[in-house]
């Protein structure tokens, strides 16, 4: 399972895939563990974060990335830095979805 990373997306790009209708998710300086369920597609508006996969090696990613998680990827976040972000559960949502806005902090 790989995580992929487009390092300063265009404009366009992101307005092509609805990044600006997506949900918001902000999270403080922290390392927790998540499992990803669905592939998860997010930009990144602020923040550094290492994600270490299991048994896997660290990727560092943050301001300015779009990020896929694949499914069923189990891994370890270590915020650095505040994290906001855009995000969009299941490829078949990315595009143009309207959602709602979530805040966890």
């Amino acid at each position: 399972m790989e995580i992929k990373i487009e390092h300063q997306p265009s404009e366009e790009h992101l307005k092509e895939l609805g990044v600006f209708k997506w949900a918001i998710w902000q999270k403080e300086i922290s390392k927790f563990p998540w499992t990803y369920d669905t592939q998860e597609t997010c930009y990144f508006l602020l923040g550094d974060v290492v994600v270490t996969p299991d048994g896997g090696q660290p990727v560092q990613m943050g301001k300015g990335d779009l990020v896929t998680f694949p499914a069923g990827m189990s891994c370890t976040w270590e915020i650095t830095s505040d994290v906001k972000k855009h995000y969009c559960f299941d490829e078949s949502r990315v595009k143009n979805q309207e959602l709602i806005f979530w805040s966890f902090g």
